[in-house]
């Protein structure tokens, strides 16, 4: 009795159905992938679901093997041309690399600012949020005003002044230097620690 209920649990694929199990793990994957983004998925998915559909072209003569090395064949040019298009990240050009990149960058306000509170959204060069919360130097900026980042702070709190504040000559041009010389700052720093 138990040598004949252990026969109705056993199962074979043949091998004309693994193409088929290949197509539809690769969308499986795919799926996950399209439901929680961020990479992790796409490649196995797209390796999968290539070599099933491929396997299922070449019919009979797509055993386990052939079958194996189309997955390796098609993952490695999924990868290659994950890391090389970039989809998500846009080579990371649409995204800031540190709180100190943020200084000299616009935005617009999106709640009034105050020395106390505010939000601002970012013009360019966010990354995937760029709305931050956001303190004025002195004074209050109203909504849909553009401002420039004067102090990043290093959190998600950044300090701002606005572009429409009437200012003399000497205020611009400080306040230029000001943000040149942390650009200049923050060069340094960044090319000293790559030497190290």
């Amino acid at each position: 009795m138990l040598g004949s209920s252990l026969s109705l649990l056993q199962f074979s694929i043949g091998p004309e159905a693994l193409p088929l199990l290949l197509v539809t793990a690769g969308l499986g994957l795919t799926l996950a992938e399209a439901l929680a983004p961020g990479a992790h998925f796409i490649v196995l998915g797209i390796a999968l679901l290539a070599a099933g559909l491929v396997g299922l072209v070449l019919g009979p003569f797509a055993g386990p093997v052939v079958l194996g090395v189309l997955v390796l064949l098609f993952g490695s040019l999924a990868l290659y041309g994950y890391r090389e298009l970039d989809f998500y990240g846009g080579k990371g050009t649409g995204q800031t690399s540190d709180s100190g990149s943020l200084r000299g960058q616009t935005g617009r306000v999106t709640e009034r600012v105050t020395p106390t509170d505010g939000e601002i959204k970012l013009l360019e060069g966010g990354g995937f949020n760029p709305h931050y919360a956001a303190r004025s130097v002195s004074g209050e900026i109203a909504e849909g005003e553009e401002v420039i980042i004067v102090d990043p702070g290093g959190g998600n709190v950044v300090t701002v002044e606005s572009l429409n504040a009437p200012q003399d000559e000497i205020d611009r041009e400080l306040a230029r230097d000001r943000v040149r010389s942390a650009r200049d700052d923050d060069a340094a720093v960044e090319s000293e620690t790559e030497r190290t």
